[in-house]
């Protein structure tokens, strides 16, 4: 490294993303996305090299060791292209557009995503990781450099029409069949769970296991909705196999982004901040639903990683650790059985190995991963007290601060951000702890001071700078959090907010002709498609999210054009959720309560009365996903965010609570236990 920044630096050394930074020593003449990039392409007329990644992905590490550090390979790629290096994290339009198109034309996707393409933008060969040099049957990077290079020159035609036909292709994504969702895809998401469920080690399908939480919390939703134990049962095994898996960082807490094997027991090393966030939000829902502690043990562990190793002073989040420290993948985080007896002395070192799975073998290239894999929570207590347990924690986290850390990638992105805030103060509320609510105030507020620029939520905060229009997923998270927010504190100004910042979401990203929200906004660059992405991956769609959050505003304050707007969503995606519903499974949550129904709360409240305040807790406690609330103990903040309240008054000057479900209300009553056992 030393000797690589001895180089003249090229232009990323003037990002702040930390993964062009990565490169802003490599011999390649790497260029950011942006029109000096294109232009220059036109005027030498060269085809683009675009190179997409993050900072913390392995392979991503790999391929510039073997290549972009490579001085043959960079004189190549300087003589025959313009090459583009693109953080995925920062402008997930781009990453997105050009990923789509690498599984049309390969099959498959993942990062590193190499793209070849003309000035113009338009793709004419994608992969992923290559080699230097041919390995194993892959196409060495080499070779595709000067194959492609030369097809450039003298095939020109031949690639612009592989690139229309990509294109074409990626146009009729957005232009599939619109029609009605059907009410049986509710069933049909759960039999599809269910027959690739893995009943031995949790998880659905096999290896590469993800752990995909909102999955977990679309069965929790049908758990409470149909009562079929079937669906808990899925969860809950699922939730315990992460916890004992050596995909969870028994040392330092957080999850690791997935696992290589059926098991969970070796992990992918990287961590991401929105993985933790949404395994939280699953933790606690799953906590309130069995009022098991190991649950709710699991989500304070994951709150405790977050807040000490990924939370700016300032009160954002960063967004991931790296799977490599001195150039080894899981290096920070394996151990020896006897470095553990060294740390923790001959006896406690020989019981937490027996009890963590250690061998002399080894379970990862010589070296252990921690697990608890095979153990009942009798057996764990069984092998070491709790007192025990924490000191040997203590003491092998306090050895393991000394190793060389991985990478922290320390931008703050307003999507992953508005993740946690949602998991902080959902737990907030449930778990009865304000520090949660405080944090959580604290991250929303960073989002409003730093990242909301002219009314114009942005997607990116480092280092002083803020960059890139946000798209439909900021808009849509942060309008999540929110209303999670609202929920915890009950202060009616954040339910205004979410209905000044769904109004301009609407505005900058909805398809007027065929419904449903384009992927970036009316007010940013054109590319060379304008996508409307619906399939929940790792994360929740855009559109996923804004469906399920946009029904729960309507029936908040009254807006029935936002559940318009809703149904004309899922008409927009209607196709691909008939035949697909477990990839569009939080959407799947919208089609529940558009078929199973909602209840809506409106509580005066009378604020000296304990049982108000019991009731008002039970409320915040309990998992009721169908039921929205208002409470105040002021008619006139409710009825200004809610006008339908406006004839709402109290009974006697008591707490009364008036209920509506399926478009028919109550009676207005003040029989607050009676009410609770309708609830529940």
């Amino acid at each position: 490294m030393d000797t690589l920044r001895n180089r003249k630096p090229n232009l990323l050394i003037n990002e702040k993303s930390p993964y062009l930074l990565q490169h802003a020593y490599n011999p390649v003449d790497w260029y950011p996305w942006g029109e000096e990039a294109f232009e220059l392409a036109k005027k030498e007329n060269k085809p683009i090299f675009l190179s997409i990644g993050y900072s913390t992905c392995h392979w991503c590490h790999v391929m510039e060791r073997e290549s972009f550090e490579d001085e043959e390979i960079a004189k190549l790629l300087n003589m025959y292209f313009v090459s583009i290096k693109l953080d995925r994290e920062e402008r997930p339009d781009i990453d997105t557009i050009y990923m789509n198109a690498c599984q049309l034309m390969t099959g498959h996707g993942g990062w590193p995503l190499s793209v070849f393409m003309t000035p113009d933008k338009v793709p004419y060969f994608i992969g992923t990781y290559f080699p230097r040099d041919e390995r194993f049957g892959r196409q060495g990077f080499k070779e595709i450099i000067l194959s492609l290079a030369e097809a450039y020159r003298d095939d020109r035609e031949q690639l612009d029409d592989i690139g229309m036909k990509l294109i074409d292709g990626l146009q009729s994504i957005n232009n599939a069949e619109i029609s009605d969702v059907k009410e049986d895809t509710i069933v049909k998401c759960f039999v599809d769970y269910a027959n690739s469920f893995d009943h031995e080690n949790g998880g659905f399908g096999t290896a590469p296991k993800f752990p995909t939480p909102h999955s977990l919390t679309y069965l929790l939703n049908y758990y409470h909705v149909k009562k079929d134990d079937s669906a808990l049962k899925m969860v809950t095994k699922t939730l315990d196999s992460l916890s004992k898996g050596g995909i969870y960082d028994h040392i330092g807490f957080g999850f690791s982004r997935y696992s290589t094997d059926d098991k969970f027991l070796i992990p992918h090393f990287e961590k991401m901040l929105y993985d933790n966030a949404l395994l939280a939000n699953t933790y606690v829902e799953a906590y309130q639903v069995t009022k098991d502690d190991k649950y709710k043990k699991t989500a304070e562990e994951i709150f405790t990683y977050v807040l000490r190793d990924m939370q700016d002073k300032d009160g954002g989040f960063y967004s991931a650790e790296d799977a490599d420290s001195e150039g080894v993948e899981g290096k920070f985080y394996v151990w020896t059985p006897q470095e553990i007896k060294q740390v923790l002395g001959e006896e406690l070192g020989n019981k937490y190995c027996r009890l963590y799975n250690f061998t002399n073998e080894g379970n990862f290239e010589g070296y252990n991963i921690p697990n608890l894999i095979g153990k009942t929570e009798r057996e764990i207590e069984s092998f070491l007290d709790k007192n025990s347990l924490l000191e040997a924690r203590t003491k092998l986290f306090n050895h393991r601060e000394k190793r060389v850390h991985p990478h922290k990638d320390d931008k703050i992105l307003t999507s992953w951000n508005a993740l946690m805030i949602v998991a902080l103060t959902k737990a907030a509320r449930v778990f009865d702890n304000g520090e949660y609510g405080k944090e959580a105030l604290r991250a929303l507020e960073f989002i409003e001071n730093e990242l909301i620029v002219d009314g114009r939520v942005m997607v990116r905060y480092r280092d002083g700078e803020v960059k890139h229009k946000g798209i439909i997923d900021d808009y849509a998270f942060l309008l999540w959090a929110y209303i999670e927010v609202y929920e915890t504190t009950l202060k009616t100004e954040f339910i205004e907010k979410a209905s000044a910042l769904t109004k301009n979401m609407i505005k900058l990203f909805w398809d007027e002709k065929d419904g449903g929200f384009f992927l970036y906004g009316n007010d940013t660059e054109k590319l060379i498609i304008r996508p409307k992405e619906s399939y929940d991956g790792a994360m929740p769609s855009g559109n996923s999210v804004a469906a399920v959050q946009m029904l729960r505003l309507a029936k908040l304050t009254g807006q029935h054009t936002l559940e318009e707007k809703v149904n004309q969503l899922l008409r927009s995606f209607s196709f691909a959720i008939n035949m697909y519903p477990t990839g569009h499974v939080y959407l799947m949550q919208a089609v529940m309560m558009n078929f199973l129904g909602t209840k809506e709360l409106v509580a005066l409240t009378n604020n000296d009365d304990l049982k108000t305040i019991d009731f008002i807790k039970k409320l915040q406690h309990d998992y009721i996903p169908n039921l929205t609330y208002l409470i105040s103990d002021d008619p006139d903040k409710i009825y200004k965010i809610a006008n339908y309240t406006k004839d709402y008054e109290k009974i006697n000057g008591q707490t009364t609570i008036y209920l509506c479900e399926n478009y028919a209300c109550g009676r207005p009553t003040i029989d607050i236990d009676g009410l609770m056992q309708i609830l529940n």
